[in-house]
């Protein structure tokens, strides 16, 4: 009897490996629903209204609530790369900037992290509304490390 009960386990086993089906099989039908971004399927789907609105104006904030909250956004920004590059430049930079650079500095921010990352390292040109900043300038100095220092993330 414990030999029956083996085999029509066994047989159940068997038919359920063999009969086993995707969960669903409208994913390849449909094809992939995100698409790379900048990807000619992206492009023909983007409107304007998909653009990300302009940041928030803060009237009132002072120098220092400025220079705080940059140190924050250039720490926290989403890709590791980007963190390191732009939070050591923060680090060695901020203090001696004046507002004017910084607020240069915080319309830099509001651009896409690869973006930024790319026209630091010379890989790519940036726009013609980069081309001649101050800070860019200083942010590709920064990228060269031509000094070969070892840097790593700073405290917050």
């Amino acid at each position: 009897m414990l030999q029956n009960f083996a085999q029509r386990t066994l047989a159940s086993t068997r038919r359920l490996l063999v009969a086993r089906r995707p969960f669903s099989v409208t994913s390849y039908r449909r094809g992939d629903p995100w698409v790379l971004p900048n990807s000619p399927e992206h492009l023909a789907q983007t409107t304007m209204e998909d653009i990300p609105p302009n940041p928030l104006p803060r009237p009132n904030e002072s120098a220092d609530t400025l220079r705080a909250r940059l140190v924050y956004q250039s720490r926290k920004r989403g890709t590791l790369e980007s963190d390191l590059l732009l939070s050591t430049f923060a680090k060695d930079n901020l203090n001696s900037m004046s507002e004017a650079e910084m607020l240069e500095y915080d319309r830099l921010l509001d651009e896409a992290d690869w973006d930024i990352y790319y026209w630091a390292t010379g890989k790519r040109a940036p726009p013609e509304r980069w081309s001649n900043s101050e800070i860019l300038q200083r942010l590709a100095v920064h990228a060269k490390n031509e000094g070969k220092v070892v840097r790593k993330m700073p405290e917050l």
